[in-house]
């Protein structure tokens, strides 16, 4: 019997090998190369997947061109609407990932039936019945009255459904579940799921659909497939948080309509996903005193300037002391303690030093390095921070603290919500006072430090 002809397919970019190498030819991505079937009708797909998407247009100036405001149509659901750049996009297409369990079916399946109030929606599901689907609904008290259900996994039935159908609003749950016919291989496989989407995409653009794909996401916490699906679309979401927790965040990767970096934040309850008014009051703890090692940074996630504590525990270690972060990068944690050390004078070099972001949250910004200092120097000295206290400030590696930017909005946040007393860059000084804030402009890490013995 003869054996079946085997390639190796990339997962980050989906290129191709006829034998396995330790790094992929195409983008030079390590260890990537997974084998799978030869698809004998692989050739002629990827000659229609690079199609035009839309109908084409003769060369034009781009001063002629004309440009007009993207028409938006809100979810209903407030915090959903911030994450997209105030809602969805005829013939835009978003891809939604996150772990299983954290919600992503709900709030689509929430978001389906508001639209479907104002327009003509479709809901494919992949992984459930249409019994299984109603039934979340009716655990949700949703009405579900105008929600076009479809339970298939066939690209091109579906295809033919959106024709049919024409939805302005449609649903696939999830992208990792489809499979075309044009293609040998199994479904979930990186040659499949790029065909699917490019040709979903392509139904998008020509058709006017608005269309939503759910992906599943590795153990990393990437999306599960080749990295040219993001590129495909047009925004990208991630659901972060833990599943343990009542809270979610929704954060744009990507958003060729808004901007990048937006959240959303959500609470699960019995009736589904609702957004949170107030979320800086999800990531701040409610301690009765002050105490010792406990920092309030006001971060930017987007547009939106957030409160959130950072803490920060330094206990007796031994010959090789931990360093362990939860939502901080740990690296730059190593090379602010050496920052405190250097320039401040102050050691940790035989201490534990555990730092955390209270809620779950994830902070990239190098703005929360004051913040983080000045917890790990609460915590080593035992004495707890004034109350109303918060910091920002970037830290460079000479002890420089730099500024954050839009730092007079970060300061508006913070006097709306009642604290009183802020330490940040000398360049984030408000021109004007702001009211109930006593703000300490510091240029230094050193100055920071003196500041806070001073107001012990």
């Amino acid at each position: 019997m003869a054996r079946e002809k085997t390639i190796y397919t990339c997962t980050e970019c989906g290129g191709t090998s006829a034998k396995w190498l330790g790094r992929c030819p195409a983008c030079g991505a390590w260890n990537t190369l997974v084998e799978g079937p030869a698809d004998v009708s692989a050739a002629g797909a990827s000659k229609n997947r690079f199609q035009a998407l839309a109908k084409s247009q003769p060369v034009a100036t781009l001063s002629e061109i004309e440009a007009g405001d993207v028409a938006r149509t809100p979810t209903g659901i407030e915090e959903l609407d911030r994450v997209l750049g105030g809602g969805i996009v005829a013939g835009g297409v978003v891809l939604i990932g996150g772990d299983p369990g954290i919600g992503k079916s709900t709030l689509l399946l929430q978001a389906v039936d508001a639209l479907s109030q104002q327009m003509l929606v479709l809901y494919v599901t992949g992984e459930e019945s249409g019994a299984q689907v109603a039934l979340r609904a009716r655990r949700l008290g949703l009405e579900g009255a105008r929600v076009r259900v479809l339970a298939e996994i066939n690209l091109e039935k579906i295809l033919a459904t959106v024709e049919a159908e024409r939805p302005a609003f449609c649903v696939i749950d999830s992208i990792q579940t489809l499979y075309s016919e044009q293609l040998t291989s199994a479904p979930g496989s990186v040659a499949q799921v790029r065909e699917c989407a490019a040709h979903l995409t392509r139904s998008a653009k020509g058709g006017g659909t608005s269309i939503v794909l759910v992906g599943h996401v590795t153990k990393e916490g990437a999306l599960a497939g080749p990295r040219v699906l993001e590129h495909m679309v047009d925004t990208v979401l991630y659901f972060e948080g833990d599943t343990h927790s009542s809270f979610r965040l929704v954060r744009a990767i990507k958003n060729r309509f808004g901007a990048v970096n937006e959240i959303g934040v959500f609470a699960m309850t019995e009736k589904g996903l609702k957004g949170v008014a107030n979320p800086s009051a999800i990531f701040l703890s409610t301690h009765g005193e002050p105490v010792p090692g406990s920092c309030v940074l006001v971060t930017l996630e987007g547009t939106r300037p957030l409160l959130v504590e950072i803490q920060a525990l330094v206990d007796a270690g031994g010959p090789s002391p931990r360093r362990l972060s939860v939502g901080l990068d740990r690296d730059r944690l190593a090379m602010l303690l050496a920052v405190l050390h250097r320039h401040a004078g102050v050691s940790c070099m035989d201490q534990d030093v555990f730092v955390n972001a209270v809620g779950g949250v994830r902070i990239s910004e190098p703005a929360a390095d004051l913040a983080v200092l000045l917890a790990i120097h609460s915590s080593l000295r035992g004495k707890p921070l004034p109350r109303g206290f918060i910091a920002f400030g970037e830290v460079g590696l000479a002890g420089e603290v730099r500024p954050a930017p839009r730092g007079q909005e970060r300061l508006k946040e913070a006097a709306k919500l009642g604290f009183s007393v802020a330490v940040v860059p000398r360049a984030n000084l408000p021109k004007k006072p702001i009211e109930g804030l006593s703000i300490h402009p510091v240029e230094r890490i050193e100055e920071a430090i003196q500041v806070l013995r001073g107001l012990d």
